[in-house]
């Protein structure tokens, strides 16, 4: 069984991906601005990760911007039926690479017909809204404006689904008395877990949760107590803070990124780490000690 079928699937909008899926932020430039350092290695990323089972790749025309759609559309079109590509919008990149709202119907309405173009699509099976009221997380304020340009593009059959990215749980709840919202999209790993009861009450209501940085974003994760479980187990910490997000909740699904081979097998490889109630247990202490 490859490593990726062992979790099984979860349900984006009307479609069922694997749980550990693809990120693919790290295909573009340092600072996730300009042309990947090797082209032909982000493009052999991208196939080797379809070519071992992810049917869920996460994008943004601003990444780059526009560099990791574009590599996207090169390396994997004609797209398989059951590949899932996800974008975001809601953000624009600054000259200086700068991160900036965009949250105008009219800058929404041309995010989402240049993730089309550049991913050669006619329409998006999931885009989320990016709410940008802080860059540095979500802050509170109503998302009404922006979530209804959204969801008439959704009327005009531009995009199938819906989510919600960078949110409150106040947001959500206004978010789904205005449309569908089928996934939530935050800032959530083994040391920053604001969001646990969130995720618990999505899966109740069968509604994905996507954390981005499971790995801790531009600061990796550090614990003793990670590597010490890691060295036990005869892994990396970053495999076993996958197997952990993997472990917590069903309604999880996994986007790492990666612009190296064998960075990306190494994350494949933590479907198959099954970590003990005691281990659980110590690895939820690291919550605790941030």
């Amino acid at each position: 069984m490859s490593s990726v079928n062992k979790f099984g699937t979860f349900k984006l909008g009307d479609r069922q991906v694997r749980r550990l899926g693809y990120g693919a932020m790290q295909l573009a430039g340092p600072g996730v601005f300009g042309p990947p350092k090797d082209h032909d290695a982000a493009i052999a990323v991208l196939r080797e990760a379809v070519a071992n089972g992810i049917n869920h790749i996460d994008t943004s025309d601003y990444y780059g911007p526009h560099v990791t759609n574009r590599l996207i559309r090169e390396a994997l079109a004609p797209y398989s039926d059951d590949l899932v590509i996800v974008t975001k919008i809601g953000a624009r990149r600054g000259s200086d690479a700068s991160w900036l709202p965009a949250h105008s119907p009219e800058e929404l309405t041309q995010a989402v017909h240049d993730n089309l173009r550049n991913l050669g699509l006619d329409v998006m099976e999931v885009v989320n809204l990016r709410i940008m009221f802080d860059t540095h997380g979500p802050a509170e304020g109503s998302i009404e404006a922006p979530l209804t340009a959204l969801a008439e593009l959704q009327r005009q059959g531009l995009v199938r689904h819906i989510g919600l990215s960078n949110v409150t749980a106040k947001q959500i709840a206004e978010g789904r008395s205005i449309c569908e919202i089928v996934c939530v999209q935050n800032q959530y790993n083994l040391a920053h877990r604001g969001d646990d009861a969130l995720i618990d009450e999505l899966g109740r209501e069968g509604i994905a949760y996507v954390p981005f940085f499971p790995l801790g974003g531009f600061s990796p994760l550090q614990s003793s107590t990670l590597s010490g479980v890691a060295s036990q187990l005869g892994a990396t910490p970053m495999q076993v803070a996958l197997a952990w997000l993997l472990q917590r909740s069903p309604n999880i699904l996994l986007i790492p990124g990666t612009s190296s081979v064998e960075h990306l097998r190494e994350n494949l490889a933590a479907a198959d780490l099954e970590l003990s109630a005691e281990v659980l247990s110590e690895l939820d202490g690291i919550a605790k000690a941030a």
